[in-house]
């Protein structure tokens, strides 16, 4: 079994639903262990967009990067993901994040993710659930990662609770 961490971020519609769906969907066939909060966090690349709502989490699975990939992409599917282009508003965007230890590339996917390390809104919500958790190419904590990283946009912890129905 691998541990892995996604990260998950919604700016149309209903943000905290879209959220809460996509998590509800993973649980249905991966063991999902814990999520952070719900950070609300201006975008990053394209900034004439409404903000985000981002969280990570933990699951577990046996599933290989490929075919958890091919699983994510259809979980934005059935919660209302259009496709777009990259780094516009989304319903919803599901990325793998780290596969604890693993390093891997491919033509689909590269892990751990190559903008981690340059990702507040990422990195906030992960050092939440797993400050101690090693990047393997980095080879630094998360909670260091977080500590140096020069993205300064705006990463805000939301009081709200998400609902995961299953």
């Amino acid at each position: 079994m691998f541990r892995v961490f996604l990260g998950l971020g919604s700016n149309l519609g209903n943000r905290l639903l879209h959220l809460s769906d996509a998590i509800g969907r993973i649980s249905e066939t991966i063991h999902v262990r814990i999520f952070s909060s719900v950070y609300e966090t201006e975008p990053v690349g394209y900034k004439h967009q409404s903000e985000f709502f981002n969280l990570v989490t933990e699951v577990e699975t046996s599933l290989k990067p490929p075919e958890l990939l091919r699983q994510l992409k259809a979980i934005e599917e059935q919660v209302g993901r259009k496709h777009t282009v990259h780094l516009r508003p989304r319903e919803i965007d599901i990325d793998i994040l780290l596969y604890e230890g693993l390093v891997y590339k491919d033509h689909l996917v590269t892990i751990p993710h190559p903008q981690l390390q340059d990702r507040r809104f990422v990195l906030e919500p992960l050092c939440e659930i797993a400050a101690d958790v090693i990047h393997p190419v980095l080879k630094e904590t998360v909670s260091s990662l977080l500590s140096h990283c020069s993205d300064t946009s705006r990463v805000m912890r939301l009081p709200l609770s998400l609902t995961v129905e299953s």
